[in-house]
């Protein structure tokens, strides 16, 4: 048997855009990608702090060091600029693995989505 365990989580970075005319995912700054352990094209549930939403989308990546998050396509209608969102990813194991495992959690600065 195996379940689905919090891998990765990016807590409350602020929407720099939001684009409707796209294909569909969330861009994501390639250095909070990096500490966050999450990859081009993983799978993510986005939480929206300001209005509740939720939704699932995929990863691409975004220049690095620009403290750029910003959903695109259908997603776009989920979020505004400016919205505090969390970005969380999961990991299937077996429960014994889920049990020895730490998922990689970062907190990243909310005004300027970098690093502290």
């Amino acid at each position: 048997m195996t379940i689905e365990v919090l891998k990765s989580k990016i807590h409350r970075v602020t929407v720099t855009g939001a684009e409707l005319d796209y294909i569909g995912s969330i861009t994501i700054d390639r250095t909070l990608m990096d500490a966050a352990n999450i990859v081009v094209g993983e799978k993510v549930q986005v939480v929206n702090i300001n209005n509740g939403e939720r939704l699932e989308t995929y990863v691409i990546e975004g220049a690095k060091n620009t403290g750029e998050i910003t959903l695109n396509g259908p997603a776009a209608r989920k979020v505004q600029k400016g919205d505090v969102i969390i970005i969380i990813s999961y990991a299937s194991m077996s429960v014994e693995a889920a049990k020895a495992f730490r998922p990689t959690l970062i907190f990243p600065d909310t005004a300027t989505n970098t690093l502290v």
